[in-house]
């Protein structure tokens, strides 16, 4: 029982001791006359404290880690399908690359007419507006666009902005029957007009009708006054077809657009026009066709005919040594081959072949 006493005793004196110690720490503050104490304590049971904790946070990391697997696993997945539709919105290695290949032409052909453009992606197609070849593109007033801008693409023209919203703009396209363009023979300076025939080539009425011209010839766009709704310059196509002329004041041809209004993605609006016109540059340089070396073999017959009956022919161009004396123009203008006059009296050569 003395021991219980003296073992409360001394723990009811700790205790008071305790509080007398915090009331005095609490009281003086930064001046506290513990503060030294508690810097010791610290200095001699700090690395102690370290220790132990190395030891342990592993526990307790792993712990954790078992704790959280579960919302991780959760967080890993939407990230893992975010990527999925991140990469299904960007298309494959290919298209990406085609479509960096369809901006590059694009930019170097704006740089070649010093056309100043915005670029934009066709989003939607004019079967949702009506029955009219159009594109919905997706940048509109809030980007600059304007009603009768130039539209391009790397290839050529592409047509004219005719409604602008906001954020998107409509494309009236080069094929469409209600499109129609001044345009200027490449090299003569021809001026016709050019209308879309849908999917057949554009038609294009010359105003002089003694022009000549031939199939590949190339047109490009003549402006428009001010620069709206077309600036010049921009590749149109290539004639594939002329009609005769007929005598008449104008001439038509046929001709097949650089563009293809099949496959349209990325396009560039022309904000802002050339200062000179570009004439013919920015038209691609013309593919050097090879020519087939053909060979020719000309059979050219003798000058006589050989001993043995044969036809004498040499076909080596030269005269056969072999052959029969030189026979002798008859009255009638015609050779005499074996001595017999084979001329019907038409002037035309006859040899009679005999057996």
């Amino acid at each position: 029982m003395r021991d219980t006493r003296e073992s409360r005793l001394l723990l009811v004196l700790l205790i008071a001791i305790a509080f007398a110690l915090i009331t005095v720490d609490i009281r003086g503050g930064e001046e506290s006359p513990v503060d030294g104490a508690r810097q010791v304590a610290a200095s001699v049971f700090g690395p102690v404290e370290n220790g132990v904790a190395s030891a342990v946070n592993p526990v307790g990391n792993a712990i954790g880690a078992v704790r959280d697997s579960g919302s991780r696993h959760d967080r890993i997945s939407a990230l893992q399908q975010e990527n999925a539709a991140l990469k299904q919105k960007l298309g494959s290695d290919d298209r990406n690359r085609s479509r960096v290949r369809e901006l590059d032409n694009m930019l170097n052909k704006a740089g070649a007419g010093q056309y100043g453009i915005k670029g934009a992606e066709v989003i939607a197609i004019g079967a949702a507006q009506g029955f009219s070849w159009t594109v919905t593109i997706d940048i509109g007033a809030n980007d600059g666009i304007k009603r009768d801008m130039t539209v391009l693409n790397g290839d050529g023209l592409v047509g004219r902005v005719t409604t602008v919203g906001p954020n998107t703009a409509t494309v009236l396209l080069a094929n469409d029957p209600d499109f129609t363009v001044g345009t200027r023979m490449e090299k003569t300076d021809e001026l016709g007009f050019a209308t879309g025939q849908g999917d057949r080539p554009l038609s294009v009425q010359l105003l002089n009708g003694k022009a000549k011209v031939k199939k590949g010839d190339r047109l490009v766009t003549f402006g428009s006054s001010r620069d709206k709704p077309f600036v010049p310059g921009v590749p149109v196509g290539e004639v594939v077809r002329v009609d005769p002329s007929g005598g008449d004041l104008t001439r038509t041809l046929y001709v097949r657009p650089f563009v293809g209004f099949t496959k349209l993605d990325i396009v560039g609006v022309v904000v802002v026009a050339p200062r000179e016109d570009p004439r013919d540059t920015v038209l691609p340089p013309k593919s050097k066709v090879r020519p087939t070396p053909t060979v020719t073999v000309t059979v050219t017959p003798s000058a006589n005919a050989s001993p043995n009956g044969e036809s004498g022919l040499d076909t080596t161009g030269g005269v056969n040594p072999s052959a029969g004396p030189t026979p002798s123009p008859n009255a009638s203008g015609n050779a005499d081959v074996n001595g017999t006059d084979t001329g019907s009296g038409d002037g035309t050569d006859q040899v009679d072949e005999q057996e």
